[in-house]
């Protein structure tokens, strides 16, 4: 089965589970999960599962990066967006297709600068990356449209709350190590609007304002 068709046939499985937004779908066609895993994980790059990436972090379940994707309502191309876990690159490389500029910041170097890598050679030339503590955020380049962390919480941090537009919306897993409900704020002044969209389950979020490590 070539590319094209496994792309094809897990796009459909999105669908079923409720992924409806066209310019979501449209982007994991051109975004080809497969480059973003080891090559002995290719046979298994358009299944519908996470799958490992190394340091103990995994390349998010299309069915998740699609519902996160769609929940940040990216209905204009003049977005700043926040990223907190580059991980693969592969959800960095879904926002880009959205996004004036995106802003991803990796916790591990070596995941970091391997990303950095594969999206460059790729031709994005509309990402900012970072190595460090995401759950400070990135205050220089503050406030941002749209604000993705893709690792569990204990609890929203605040410094990411702080550093969200007005009109800004913050899409966020937080509870426990195991399980989590994922969450989507919506700011308005200086009020956060929230609801779950369900649970998740997602590597802890390492950092100052989250998990110990």
């Amino acid at each position: 089965m070539n590319i094209e068709t496994r792309q094809e046939r897990l796009i459909q499985i999105l669908k079923k589970k409720g992924i409806t937004e066209e310019p979501v779908l449209e982007a994991f066609r051109k975004v080809p999960r497969h480059e973003f895993v080891d090559s002995d994980m290719y046979v298994k790059a358009y299944d519908d599962t996470a799958l490992p990436i190394g340091h103990g972090q995994t390349i998010s379940q299309p069915y998740v990066v699609a519902l996160m994707t769609q929940l940040l309502e990216l209905n204009k191309r003049d977005l700043k967006i926040l990223e907190i876990g580059t991980g693969s690159g592969f959800q960095t490389a879904i926002l880009a297709q959205f996004s004036l500029r995106v802003y991803t910041i990796e916790r591990h170097r070596e995941l970091g600068d391997k990303s950095r890598v594969k999206l460059r050679e790729m031709g994005y030339a509309n990402v900012t990356f970072r190595v460090g503590d995401g759950t400070n955020g990135w205050p220089q380049w503050a406030p941002f449209d749209r604000i993705i962390v893709t690792a569990g919480a204990p609890v929203t941090p605040n410094t990411l709350a702080a550093q969200l537009a007005d009109g800004g919306i913050m899409v966020i897993p937080t509870g426990s190590r195991d399980m989590q409900e994922l969450m989507v704020y919506k700011k308005s002044g200086d009020e956060l609007h929230s609801y779950s969209a369900g649970s998740v389950v997602f590597v802890p979020l390492i950092g100052q304002h989250g998990w110990d490590g």
